[in-house]
């Protein structure tokens, strides 16, 4: 064999040994291709709260290209809406579309993950996620669950709530019944209402019925497709329990912990695309729905200072009790307040008043 062909015969067989190498390097940078399922604690067709769901499983198959398919399940149709925690971590069901908030039942510290009274707004909140510790501390604390959590969604300002009576003072709310998510229905409790929490699909037969008198949910937009200024026609702002909120991605951490770092950082960066697309979207879409609102007879109100000085008094009382009762919950609150009086020297300094 002539010298050339040998060289040739040697470049051939030295790509051929690259090529083997770098599909086979490719191959386990990508994994196992996985599908999983993803139930849904919100129905997929409710603005943001399930379309964003919904994006989601869209977007992630497009990242990964087809490697990992998450298909979103409707509230009922493998677990009811407030089951998803039991099923993930028991790994009945791979993830699961909701709120951390929804487990405080079964980790007190968890609602800090979604929102709080007098609690931070979106860029706020992400901020000390990412670079407060707060990440570290949903990590921890999920851990000991056998949970992972992504944030996957990011939710503009919410309304305070519907009521069928105006309220005139802070003794119309005496003796009410209505439906409150997360530690502001402790705040309202101290202001003398009943509250009790019911998944999004619940509210409407319920306030119909009478069950409950009066209702809090989400942003005008969500709460204009739920129909409750039908029953309802006081809408009252601005949502002093929920300023922003962040919903995430639950999912198996033994399954997570199997993905290669390519799967968890194509999920991740999923996640963070929907956040931002959420959270642009939200706020673009609350005029036009708040003005069909009004057309149909609802009236908007503001509450006054006062009312929101006492709300805030309230929620110091609530946050001091469960801080005593639970350390995870006060740990990640200090951590959370110290973030943000820290944050408010900027704030104060950079943005108008």
């Amino acid at each position: 064999m002539k010298l050339s062909a040998i060289a040739r015969t040697v470049a051939v067989a030295a790509l051929a040994g690259g090529l083997a190498v770098a599909m086979s390097t490719s191959s386990e940078a990508q994994g196992k291709r996985i599908k999983w399922k993803m139930a849904s604690t919100f129905p997929g067709k409710l603005v943001q709260l399930g379309t964003g769901g919904k994006r989601f499983e869209a977007l992630i198959k497009k990242i990964s290209g087809g490697n990992i398919q998450m298909k979103f399940f409707e509230p009922g149709a493998l677990v009811p809406a407030f089951g998803v925690f039991d099923a993930v971590q028991a790994g009945s069901v791979d993830a699961g579309w909701s709120a951390s908030g929804y487990w405080v039942g079964k980790i007190p510290a968890a609602i800090w993950f979604t929102t709080v009274p007098f609690g931070p707004r979106g860029s706020e909140y992400l901020a000390w996620l990412e670079f407060g510790g707060g990440q570290e501390l949903w990590d921890e604390i999920y851990a000991k669950q056998g949970l992972k959590a992504v944030p996957c969604g990011l939710l503009a300002p919410e309304a305070s709530g519907w009521f069928r009576k105006e309220i005139k003072s802070v003794e119309d709310l005496k003796g009410l019944k209505m439906r409150f998510f997360g530690l502001g229905a402790q705040v309202m409790q101290k202001m003398g209402v009943s509250t009790q929490l019911l998944a999004g699909g619940d509210i409407f037969p319920a306030l119909e019925r009478g069950t409950i008198d009066a209702t809090e949910f989400s942003q005008p937009a969500i709460d204009l497709k739920l129909g409750f200024y039908q029953v309802a026609k006081h809408y009252y702002f601005p949502g002093w329990h929920q300023q922003s909120s962040i919903l995430e991605l639950l999912m198996n951490k033994g399954k997570w912990d199997a993905l290669t770092d390519q799967q968890q950082t194509q999920i991740k960066t999923a996640c963070g695309d929907n956040i931002q697309y959420m959270l642009a979207e939200g706020e673009a879409i609350q005029l036009p729905a708040l003005k069909e609102l009004q057309s149909k007879g609802v009236k908007i109100h503001r509450w006054p200072d006062s009312f929101l000085a006492q709300l805030k008094e309230k929620w110091e009382e609530v946050l001091a009790e469960q801080s005593a009762k639970d350390a995870d919950f006060k740990r990640v609150a200090e951590s959370l307040n110290a973030f943000r009086a820290e944050y408010g020297k900027w704030k104060n300094l950079i943005y108008l008043q």
